[in-house]
């Protein structure tokens, strides 16, 4: 991170430099989604990397194998759901899975229009053998907090989580009072 020191907002709670509004900058000491990101970018790259070298798949095909083995069969749709990756890139995991023998698919059967992946017993020791290497990484991240630290952050990241619908719309709200040419332009993004 910029280790310029930054003058936090005296009188907002937003990440805008207020005490400096002639430069109109984001201080990114307290601008959240700064943090979240540059976390959330560093562990997927550091886990992709040591992943690929030893197991030889990447983040994508654990994020999978971690859905499978809760479920133990799941549709690309829930898949790009849940993680909130694209369903093109979910679909290309399941192939390239499906060519290592970790997945088989199935039809759904509650509804014959769509496949499913189905966890196969080499796709479910590949994801006990990367579970130990996970938690370890989970044990080592969250090593700085205390029991009831880990408690607050993770009820805190699922109510973050949990407003991100929020986020959407106060975005388009935002957007079509500010750019609404541009909105009547595009169509907002969808969930699938």
């Amino acid at each position: 991170m910029n280790t310029r020191k930054t003058t936090p907002p005296s009188k907002a709670t937003n990440a805008v430099d207020v005490d400096n509004a002639s430069a109109d900058t984001v201080n990114l000491d307290r601008y959240a989604p700064a943090y979240l990101t540059w976390i959330a970018n560093k562990l997927s790259r550091g886990a992709s990397q040591h992943y690929l070298n030893i197991f030889d798949v990447g983040i994508e095909t654990w994020r999978c194998l971690v859905l499978l083995a809760i479920d133990g069969s799941i549709s690309a749709q829930k898949v790009s759901r849940i993680v909130g990756m694209d369903k093109g890139s979910v679909s290309r995991c399941f192939k390239g899975m499906q060519e290592k023998g970790l997945i088989r698919t199935e039809l759904d059967e509650t509804d014959g229009r769509f496949r499913i992946a189905v966890l196969t017993p080499k796709g479910r020791e590949l994801h006990d053998q990367i579970k130990g290497v996970a938690m370890e990484r989970e044990r080592a991240f969250l090593s700085v907090l205390n029991k009831k630290e880990v408690d607050v952050l993770l009820g805190l990241l699922r109510r973050l989580h949990e407003n991100l619908p929020a986020v959407e719309t106060a975005t388009q709200d935002y957007l079509q009072v500010h750019f609404p040419q541009a909105v009547a332009k595009r169509r907002p993004p969808s969930d699938d």
